[in-house]
């Protein structure tokens, strides 16, 4: 029998003998980047989502960690009825199947809808402080790992470039800038994928937030981000540094630290996003050659692009976007935002 077909024979059994729910119906929900699966199991009028994580590949104790500590926030993530953690099954809260990304694209109120995401993620900031101190640091060490991806699995093994000892300085420099840059940030609470795949359209305490089990303690705009430079769906500049503003007086607003002034917070929030899409133009080619999913290639341009973009506005950058613009930015299609304006 296959590992997939185990392991499902054991949410069966996980499901009917050990809690007694008994379900009329089991079938895959989703699954993600990672090596996790989800299953809904119906039963009478209600639903469940099931987590499948083996063991062996994935560890559910940090999920079950920051669901406390969100929860203690009062954030909307999944509740956790019941946790197998040896056999790594956890039995949690149906949040729905309407992600942020599906509405946006279909034309509704991305205010109305951001701004629901960026209460939320003001709570997680601001009231987040001392459930940050439970959170490993997103220190020097983790974002270097994550920078050397983009080198790596999308320069060299997806874009077959052969990159000479002046573009590896190049990139070397660039890379140490940015993590400088990182660490000189307010610390805070970090989801670490707070975007539209990931956050749940709901009538009540909208929005449902998921995929957060790697969350660290670390920049303040990382974040922020993720969800307004989403590698999903593009919005204008314009836009966008609008709701950065309205982000910051929030932020003030509740105590939290916003920077010197409007200029600081916006760089603050433009340079940590080139280290996170440099990451994740690593982590998109990582997850085709690695691990066959080549569903996520499709959102390389845009992701590029938001790097060519904030090279353009920072001389401490100018290298390395000079080096893009000769040698990457040939290799792939310009990326135009998603969505009007």
């Amino acid at each position: 029998m296959p590992d997939k077909d185990a392991r499902l024979a054991l949410v069966h059994k996980w499901l009917s003998d050990d809690l007694g729910l008994r379900p009329e119906k089991v079938e895959p929900a989703s699954s993600d980047a990672s090596f996790r699966r989800y299953f809904r199991a119906f039963r009478n009028d209600e639903t469940f989502i099931i987590m499948d994580a083996p063991p062996d590949r994935e560890d559910v104790r940090p999920y079950l960690k920051v669901t406390r500590l969100l929860e203690s926030l009062g954030v909307h993530v999944p509740h956790v009825h019941e946790a197998d953690v040896t056999n790594g099954l956890l039995l949690l809260e149906d949040l729905g199947v309407t992600q942020y990304l599906q509405r946006l694209n279909a034309g509704d109120d991305p205010d109305r809808l951001y701004g629901d995401a960026l209460f939320a993620l003001a709570e997680i900031q601001t009231c987040g402080v001392e459930a940050a101190r439970e959170l490993a640091p997103y220190d020097r060490e983790a974002l270097a790992r994550e920078l050397a991806l983009m080198p790596e699995w999308f320069c060299r093994r997806h874009l077959q470039l052969a990159l000479t000892d002046a573009e590896n300085q190049i990139i070397a420099k660039a890379f140490e800038f940015l993590i400088f840059e990182a660490l000189q940030q307010p610390a805070v609470f970090v989801h670490r994928d707070y975007h539209s795949r990931n956050l749940m359209v709901l009538s009540e305490r909208n929005p449902g937030v998921i995929d957060f089990q790697d969350a660290l303690c670390g920049p303040i705009g990382y974040d922020l981000v993720s969800l307004l430079k989403d590698c999903y769906i593009g919005w204008p500049r314009e836009r966008v540094e609008q709701w950065v503003g309205g982000y910051r007086n929030l932020l003030r607003s509740r105590g939290g630290p916003g920077g010197r002034d409007d200029r600081e917070f916006l760089r603050w929030f433009d340079l940590i996003g080139v280290q996170r899409h440099i990451k994740v133009l690593g982590i998109f080619a990582r997850l085709w050659y690695r691990d066959g999913k080549s569903g996520y290639l499709r959102d390389l341009p845009l992701t590029l692009e938001y790097v060519r973009d904030t090279c353009g506005r920072y001389p401490e950058l100018a290298d390395l976007g000079s080096f893009l613009e000769r040698r990457v930015v040939p290799e792939l299609p310009r990326a135009n935002a998603r969505v009007a304006a």
